[in-house]
């Protein structure tokens, strides 16, 4: 008999936030982030909202982690389960490409060891079945760790919420493992026309930016041939060390100074 594997997510909900930074403060004490907090308490405009929004990482489903694709050390590696790790200290070096790649902006770097960090979804907790530490102490559930279903029962969904985990960007599509909770029947968050629609408040009378004018026309991946890379099916494993033999001439030296 086939066991049914239960996949759980996280829900981001932005009109729950109230900017108390407890998730931030919980990310440190995670045992894989050594002391940094690896999620961003984003402010619209201080002095003219309150409003503020959990950033994390949104583990990129289709096209399969970005961030991992334009890695030329493979440092960045992707769990059966759809979680896309930070990067391996021992692999990385430091080009930045997952930062340009990432549409979320969510890497983060370490400019004193040389390595890039972010959200891993506090592996070594949901692996054994735990929830992330920055849902567990979230006062408002802002950031919701569970199943749709689990997510249903906790209210919002009889509260004309609907999760969404397919964001545009203009012509590009991402589907990411996490939600973000909106309010209206929305299919997909397109983040282009939302900027478009943006009031800029005191900059709303700057020019117009001329990457319109100065852009190449849109390709997609498929068409301009570029592969997508498979992650491995188990790229936690180990690395075996390589066997060290000592040279016949070193070990024969060795031996002769025991005998003296």
């Amino acid at each position: 008999m086939t066991e049914t594997v239960v996949m759980k997510q996280i829900f981001l909900d932005p009109s729950r936030c109230i900017g108390c930074r407890s998730c931030v403060a919980a990310c440190r004490e995670c045992d894989t982030h050594k002391g940094e907090s690896m999620i961003y308490i984003d402010y619209l405009e201080r002095s003219n909202t309150v409003a503020s929004s959990p950033t994390l990482c949104m583990h990129c489903e289709d096209p399969l982690a970005p961030c991992a694709q334009v890695c030329p050390a493979q440092a960045i590696l992707v769990s059966p389960d759809g979680v896309v790790h930070q990067a391996d200290e021992s692999r990385c070096i430091y080009c930045e490409n997952c930062g340009y790649a990432c549409p979320f902006g969510v890497p983060k770097f370490d400019r004193h060891k040389h390595f890039m960090r972010k959200c891993n979804l506090c592996y070594d907790r949901t692996s054994q079945g735990k929830g992330p530490m920055c849902t567990t102490v979230c006062p408002t559930q802002a950031i919701f760790y569970g199943t749709y279903e689990e997510w249903v029962q906790a209210g919002r969904g009889l509260q004309g919420a609907r999760p969404v985990n397919t964001f545009s960007f203009g012509r590009q599509r991402v589907r990411t493992r996490n939600y973000v909770v909106l309010s209206e029947e929305d299919e997909a968050l397109d983040l282009m026309a939302l900027l478009d629609e943006a009031t800029l408040g005191k900059d709303s009378q700057v020019p117009q930016a001329t990457a319109g004018r100065n852009m190449e026309p849109w390709v997609e991946a498929e068409t301009a041939g570029i592969p997508e890379r498979e992650a491995p099916p188990q790229p936690w494993t180990p690395r075996e060390p390589q066997p060290f033999t000592v040279p016949a001439s070193s070990a024969k030296s060795v031996n002769e100074e025991g005998r003296s």
